[in-house]
């Protein structure tokens, strides 16, 4: 009196019958089968007949069966006799087999036990009895019923209760016809499907060609990036940098042969057939994820997932900003939008949960959200993982949430949620299209197969003719390419009309229009903008480089207009706040400010996207040093996509104090030297802090060789400022930060040490050099190692004299060090809370240790 029910699917590790059959249930505790026993007597006692239910969900043209219960001659496969017909022959003691759910799942009634009667009859003397043989047998005996014999892939058993649990979440799982997994498509496709499979199937060949990347997210995007790139977007491909350009981010950059596909089929020039069939191979223009800095018509690098949609955030804002200063009524010169695809990763890094709460407090109703809703990662379908309403999350932000419920083929609707998300002025717009990872591929679609690896040769054949698509590998239809190629010439004539907006702007407005054209088209900084930085002597009052760091920001601001920048909510320690100039906010997006919250990750994401809209802005964002840790991917981003993003980090050692060694950094500096193309500068005054801001604005506006816009790189740069007080020095300078390291006391002859040092730790090693008598002693301020390794080997020889001993002086990790110096002082353990001065004396950074090393060495 006990049934069975297994539940089969397509995915797992089990091969055999025998493998795949439940093992039994037993009951832990002898009470527990007395309890059961009670259970079925009393059910056994209301009925004569029970019957035994086997659930499968298997794919019915690829199942054969054989019962495992007499007789066992009856074979059987599932529904090939006739549409909605379970088997070609019933097997034996099955009465009933009827679709329970989509196709393929079944639900089997066998015959009722002849015992039943029986049983019912004796279940009140028996019951207690049986149960507590049950029990102490610590086996519950089973009813057998006919499994299937599976002839295919692996299996397994993936639930035994009868009744699902339900998610949270709303599964957006489609089955049947609608996943794309039996289409059969025959006749004439109309003109949305041809454009829409050439991205598909360029994908998809591009991938298998490689035999690396991503093809079931391009298959799934097709449709939304048709609509983008063939109606909706503003965009010129023979100048991919129109500064009125719609942005176009994809998120999901695993992805990328769907905007590979999309700038091949619209005209960008970076993007030839031979680069599609090049797809992730040395030197070709479609590296494996998108890279701004490799492929014209990319906006910005993505791949670490979250970031896109993050990105998004700081390129509408950036839009939002020019739009409130520049633009005069009838003269709209900024009105464009920003648009983006993101997938199920991308709505789970915490990342995008910043930005895109940001995103929602600012009101920018110039950004649309793709949520490309398929239900998979590389694990396997999200409910592993993530059932909450993501819906429900975005409306709390701010966003307006729209629907498009069949994202693989309802154009119309996809077209329909994007005219709807532009009538929203006032709010971000999620829309969340439920789509099919993988459409149209029939053994690998809606499953991860289609997540992280090529279809291969045969699951593409099979997906062409699936699909009814007759074309060849990367043969494009005719019809379809001319369709996409009008965006050559519809491009070009909506850069005319606005450049004739241009025009008209600047006679009207003509001191606005020169600022608008140097700073915005030009990207040039003003004439001299150089000489509002600060210089001080040794007579001037001294303060913490984060103070001199904050004059700085209020002397650049008023003169160079695309300054703009702010902190994680620590603006009063950061000392970021500028002075003439309010708060970045809905309604009053011309200013300057920007307040970042609590979202050190988020800020890092907006403010690389608020360089890279390449429009004259010089964004800086500020937190304590520590939290770079919090933010390291944004950071790293920013070198490798080349954004001219300013980090300004401050309390920069241990001698911070009584936070203690949650807020001390140790480790860091040394760990942010590591990442390519990011200038790190610890100055040590005044002087080399606003020597600092000199290099990190040239930077951010373009310096040295071109890239492949054809203007200067722009690259990041790192600030490391004091809490604390540091005397101005008499040999430093703004310009000899350029240098990277300088001797900023030198000696009489050829010295006999030399000491370096950053930041407040020069002090430390003129002080030492005092206390060392009849010693030459030399003392470097090293303030930047990326631009010292810049300088000819003449110069450095200059600084750091061969055959010279050198030491080291620094409040942080010795990790480098080793490179240029001979002893190194510094800290390789965490640190303490304590008042500052007297976490720098129990760590050693003082006079006695510094000559202590240095006498050692002569």
């Amino acid at each position: 009196f006990f049934s069975t029910t297994s539940m089969y699917s397509s995915r797992s590790q089990y091969t055999t019958i025998e493998d795949a059959q439940q093992a039994p249930n037993y009951t832990k505790l002898v009470a527990a089968g007395v309890s059961v026993g009670v259970v079925a007597a009393v059910a056994l006692s209301g009925t004569m007949a029970v019957s035994n239910t086997a659930n499968y969900a298997v794919a019915p043209a690829t199942r054969v069966a054989t019962p495992t219960a007499a007789p066992a001659s009856a074979v059987f496969s599932r529904g090939a006799a006739a549409a909605g017909a379970p088997y070609n022959v019933q097997p034996a003691g099955v009465v009933n087999a009827a679709q329970t759910g989509p196709t393929g799942y079944y639900a089997e009634t066998s015959a009722p036990s002849s015992a039943a009667g029986i049983g019912a009859l004796l279940a009140v003397p028996l019951a207690a009895v049986a149960g507590y043989l049950v029990g102490k047998a610590n086996q519950k005996k089973e009813t057998p019923v006919a499994m299937a014999a599976y002839t295919g892939e692996p299996i397994e058993i993936v639930s035994g209760p009868a009744k699902a649990k339900k998610s949270a979440r709303p599964s957006t799982k489609l089955h049947g016809e609608k996943a794309g997994l039996v289409i059969n498509r025959t006749g004439d496709m109309t003109l949305d499907q041809l454009c829409v499979n050439s991205i598909r199937f360029l994908a998809v060949d591009g991938v298998n060609k490689a035999n690396s990347g991503h093809p079931g997210a391009p298959m799934g995007q097709a449709p939304i990036a048709h609509v983008l790139w063939n109606e909706v977007m503003k965009y010129n491909p023979k100048n991919p940098y129109w500064v009125n350009r719609d942005r176009f981010v994809l998120s999901s950059g695993h992805g990328c042969m769907l905007q590979y596909a999309a700038l091949h089929l619209t005209g960008y020039d970076d993007v030839t057939m031979d680069d599609l069939q090049s797809f992730r191979q040395w030197g070709s223009k479609t590296p494996g994820h998108p890279e701004n800095f490799e492929t014209r018509g990319v906006e910005v690098t993505t791949g670490p997932l979250g970031m896109g949609i993050s990105n998004a955030v700081g390129l509408a804002a950036a839009e939002a900003h020019l739009a409130a200063v520049y633009n005069k009524p009838g003269h709209e010169i900024i009105d464009h939008y920003t648009y983006t695809i993101a997938g199920d990763g991308c709505f789970q890094e915490g990342v995008s949960h910043e930005a895109c709460s940001y995103a929602g407090h600012l009101k920018l109703g110039k950004l649309i959200a793709f949520y490309d809703d398929n239900n998979i990662t590389i694990d396997g379908e999200t409910e592993l993982s993530f059932t909450e309403d993501v819906a429900k999350r975005y409306e709390a932000y701010g966003w307006q949430v729209l629907t498009v419920v069949d994202g693989n083929e309802d154009v119309e609707g996809i077209r329909k949620a994007i005219e709807e998300a532009k009538a929203e002025t006032q709010k971000p717009t999620l829309i969340m299209v439920k789509t099919v990872i993988g459409y149209g591929a029939p053994n690998k679609a809606n499953s991860h197969d289609a997540h992280g690896a090529p279809l291969g040769k045969d699951e593409a054949a099979a997906t062409r003719e699936n699909l009814g698509w007759p074309y060849g590998e990367f043969e494009i239809p005719q019809k379809a390419l001319d369709t996409f190629r009008q965006a050559v010439p519809r491009g070009a004539e909506q850069e005319a009309e606005w450049n004739k907006k241009l025009e008209a702007y600047k006679a009207e407005f003509p001191e606005l229009g020169k600022q608008f054209q140097d700073c915005v088209i030009d990207q040039k900084l003003p004439e001299g903008w150089e000489n509002c930085l600060p210089t001080y002597t040794p007579e001037d009052t001294s303060f913490a480089t984060r103070i001199n760091s904050l004059k700085c920001l209020n002397a650049l601001a008023p003169v160079i207009p695309g300054f703009v920048g702010g902190s994680a909510d620590l603006a009063p320690s950061n000392m970021t706040l500028m002075e003439c100039s309010g708060d970045f906010l809905a309604g009053q997006y011309e200013n300057k400010n920007f307040r970042f919250g609590v979202r050190e990750f988020g800020m890092g994401a907006v403010s690389n996207a608020l360089a890279l809209h390449k429009t004259g802005l010089i964004p800086y964002c500020a937190t304590f040093l520590i939290f770079t840790d919090y933010m390291r991917n944004a950071i790293r981003i920013a070198a490798l996509s080349q954004a001219g993003t300013i980090f300004v980090m401050t309390h920069d050692s241990v001698a911070l104090g009584e936070d203690g060694p949650t807020h001390q950094p140790i480790e860091i500096i040394g760990s942010l030297r590591m990442i390519p193309q990011l200038a790190v500068i610890r100055p040590c005054d005044g002087n080399e802090t606003s020597g600092a801001y000199k290099m990190a604005v040239k930077r951010s506006n373009g310096m040295g060789e071109a890239g492949i816009s054809g203007r200067p790189k722009t690259l990041p740069t790192l600030l490391a400022l004091s809490r604390q007080v540091l005397p101005n020095q008499a040999g430093s300078s703004i310009d000899s930060v350029a240098l990277g390291a300088y001797t900023i006391q030198d000696c009489d002859g050829k010295p006999d040490v030399i000491l370096v040092g950053t930041g407040s730790e020069v002090q430390l090693c003129i002080d030492s050099a005092a206390a060392m008598e009849g010693k030459n002693v030399r003392v470097v301020s090293m303030p930047c190692w990326e631009f010292f390794e810049d300088q000819t080997q003449e110069y450095k020889d200059s600084v750091f004299t061969p055959g010279v001993p050198v030491v080291s002086v620094e409040a942080g990790t010795t990790f480098g060090w080793q490179k240029y110096a001979d002893a190194t002082i510094g800290i390789d353990t965490f640190g303490a809370s304590a008042p500052g001065d007297k976490c720098m004396e129990e760590f050693d950074m003082t006079v006695e240790n510094v000559v202590a090393t240095a006498n050692s060495l002569m």
